[in-house]
């Protein structure tokens, strides 16, 4: 008898536990295209922190990148009633308005890494958890000021975005110097980055130092650089990591990357929605993740978990 109800127990506690994980569901919308290797480090430090807490996670993304089918994702996300949403807010437009739905309807919702703390206000979400991206670029314009450059073109790839006019203006700031013209709209499309970056440069003969804000355009304009010999000749800065920044960082040739730390977008996002769905506790404050600095100095560090959690 003893072994029959320890038995019976055990499966009644297997089916509490199994019906608690399902009940604590998150689901994370995120603007990704399925070829975004940046975003692998956000999932598996999400996914990590889901392992670890006990609670079930579901990953959507729009196809290909395509940023006008994320409300309706969120709004199958709403319809499943989850514990919790997870989503990146690439364009307040898009999704903000599916966002503060399920605000209302009682799903709390975490911002991670696009959008911002003042946004995830707005919308009614328990916490921004993402860069700070205005003082990220003044952080690595300040690393520039301190080597003397003085001029640069920042090559944006995703020009649409606030988020990367602040990185460019911060990177301006940090250097002491007016912005001006020397932010450009690289487009995404590798040629077209290369393109009117060198248009750019032999416009400008004088430009110091290339920023690109992330390996969309940094990777095309590695290679681009090395083909013209001016490994030597431009202070190279960038956001974000990839393993052609990696290379270029071994190298000398890139000085710093910038690092938002996508992990502790990943992890503490579901860690902030765990915690206020059983515990009703939350943190004071938005929690900002970067930047934090690589160079050549910390950079073995940072590669022996390149890809999965860095």
């Amino acid at each position: 008898m003893r072994k029959w109800l320890a038995a019976a127990l055990g499966v009644c506690g297997l089916l509490f536990g199994q019906a608690a994980m399902a009940a604590e569901r998150i689901v994370f919308v995120g603007h990704w295209s399925e070829s975004d290797s940046f975003f692998n480090v956000i999932r598996n430090s999400a996914q990590l922190a889901a392992d670890q807490l006990g609670v079930s996670i579901e990953f959507r993304n729009p196809a290909g990148g395509d940023l006008s089918e994320m409300g309706r994702l969120i709004d199958q996300a709403i319809a499943s009633k989850p514990a919790g949403i997870i989503s990146t807010v690439p364009d307040e437009a898009i999704v903000g308005g599916s966002l503060g739905n399920a605000v209302a309807s009682g799903i709390p919702v975490v911002i991670v890494n696009s959008g911002s703390a003042e946004i995830a206000r707005k919308i009614g979400a328990l916490r921004y958890i993402g860069q700070a991206e205005y003082e990220a670029g003044k952080a690595a314009g300040e690393k520039a000021r301190a080597a003397d450059v003085k001029s640069f073109v920042c090559v944006n790839h995703f020009f649409q975005h606030p988020a990367s006019h602040q990185r460019c203006r911060g990177f301006a700031d940090g250097l002491g110097v007016e912005i001006g013209d020397q932010e450009i709209d690289s487009g995404s499309d590798p040629n077209d980055v290369v393109a009117r970056t060198a248009a750019f440069l032999k416009a400008h003969p004088g430009t110091q130092a290339i920023l690109t804000l992330g390996p969309t355009g940094a990777d095309p304009m590695i290679k681009w650089v090395k083909e013209q010999g001016g490994a030597e000749k431009y202070y190279f800065a960038t956001f974000d990591l990839s393993q052609d920044i990696a290379g270029a960082m071994k190298e000398g040739m890139i000085k710093v990357a910038v690092d938002q730390q996508p992990f502790i977008q990943g992890y503490g996002a579901v860690e902030t929605l765990t915690n206020y769905v059983r515990f009703g506790v939350l943190q004071a404050n938005d929690v900002f993740s970067g930047p934090g600095l690589i160079t050549k100095d910390n950079l073995d560090q940072v590669l022996a978990l390149a890809g999965k959690y860095r």
